[in-house]
């Protein structure tokens, strides 16, 4: 198996010229997933579930799109007029957005977030599950702070995430157990992309219930304002920013 950087790119690269795509997931648990893919990340507005049609609604200002995959978030919300920046760690997603009309796609990981500028954005989006994608509860702390300094008094973050506790598989319910043996959270995922004979890299994914979501933001300067429910495990949490954060 051939190992690559990219292989969730390849991935969108693929769905992009009209090939074969599929995603394969991989955990650290020998667990493997085939979920939807590509065609979810090039979905349209009308075909969106409908708790991020939802969320969407409280986009604002200017726009951080962490994770924007193939930009099908960032290409709805700039046709409605707003100045959006994509950002995604894939170099092939990134040029899948340019080539669909994103008009600013950046090659940038969320680790480094804090290269832009103090109140850049009135919006970050985090949206298909893209909660995740700070990996681990001190992480996500520590990210959420650079998120207060790069973004506006009146910030907004729309972030979706995944209960893992809402499952009854023995597979996944051992898997919080093996996580928790180790000192980790039940839902801190570690997990690789396949493709063809692309292998990308492991990488930490966290899924948190709504409780552990609270108790990562206390301290960040970040509150919940409201929770978006759905009839599975996904939701999204409309996060407001505090008008001021304690210096430490």
């Amino acid at each position: 198996m051939k190992k690559c950087k990219d292989a969730y790119g390849q991935e969108v690269w693929a769905f992009f010229q009209d090939k074969e795509s599929y995603e394969i997931v991989e955990r650290n648990d020998g667990f493997i997933d085939l979920s939807e893919g590509a065609p979810a990340y090039f979905a349209e507005y009308k075909d969106w579930p409908k708790i991020q049609k939802q969320g969407i609604k409280f986009a604002k200002g200017k726009i951080l799109d962490i994770g924007s995959g193939a930009g099908r978030i960032t290409l709805y919300l700039q046709k409605k007029g707003f100045d959006v920046v994509a950002i995604d760690n894939s170099p092939l997603a990134i040029k899948v957005c340019k080539k669909r009309g994103v008009k600013n796609a950046k090659v940038l990981s969320i680790e480094k977030i804090g290269t832009f500028k103090p109140d850049t954005f009135d919006t970050v989006i985090m949206l298909g599950n893209n909660f995740g994608l700070f990996g681990s509860f001190k992480k996500a702390k520590s990210l959420l702070k650079e998120f207060y300094r790069i973004t506006s008094p009146n910030a907004t973050i729309i972030a979706e995430s995944n209960d893992p506790y809402k499952t009854d598989n023995p597979i996944h319910l051992g898997y919080h157990k093996f996580n928790k043996k180790r000192g980790r959270m039940p839902g801190q995922l570690r997990i690789r992309i396949r493709f063809e004979k692309c292998v990308g890299r492991w990488f930490d994914y966290l899924l948190v219930s709504k409780t552990e979501m609270k108790k990562i933001l206390e301290g960040t300067g970040w509150k919940i304002k409201k929770f978006i429910n759905s009839k599975k495990s996904s939701y999204i949490a409309i996060i407001k920013k505090k008008r001021f954060l304690k210096k430490r």
